[in-house]
């Protein structure tokens, strides 16, 4: 399975990261979706597709199945990767002119998911089972993370003094 990601459409219908930078967004984006690689495309590879005027000349790179892509037109991109694929693809965006294109251009069946199915509170409530509260800066980080982080700040603070 290839999940195809309409990056910015995900992020900037994300309450918790609409008004990060774009840079924030897409680190925020990007560690979601390794963090839950697993259960949105089990043994498949998740592509997230950046529109990034500015860094054509940083065009992708590979983190495992989590592939970041930067693109002139994420829609561009997305149309040509789902046209290319072989077997199952899924886009996600709730961009309707995007899914149109797609339905009319590409001549093959692609499911969709809504872009707010892949925001942080959606993949933490299905991950926890509706168990807590996700925190912004709790963002793709794993399980127990913070508490790390706490206890390495006791270990160099303690130092300092």
């Amino acid at each position: 399975m290839l999940l195809l990601v309409d990056a910015y459409n995900v992020t900037m219908r994300d309450e918790r990261t609409s008004a990060l930078s774009k840079e924030g967004q897409r680190e925020a984006l990007l560690g979601r979706m390794r963090a839950h690689v697993s259960r949105l495309a089990p043994g498949g590879r998740v592509v997230v597709v950046f529109d990034a005027h500015e860094q054509l000349g940083h065009s992708s790179q590979d983190a495992g199945v989590v592939r970041e892509v930067f693109a002139a037109s994420a829609d561009d991109e997305i149309v040509r990767r789902c046209a290319a694929a072989r077997g199952q693809v899924v886009v996600a965006t709730s961009d309707m002119r995007l899914r149109a294109r797609i339905s009319q251009d590409v001549g093959r069946h692609v499911r969709f998911r809504d872009a707010s199915e892949l925001s942080e509170d959606a993949l933490r409530q299905a991950s926890s089972g509706g168990r807590g509260t996700p925190v912004a800066r709790d963002s793709g980080l794993p399980q127990g993370a913070n508490a790390i982080t706490e206890e390495l700040k006791k270990l160099w603070l303690s130092q300092d003094e």
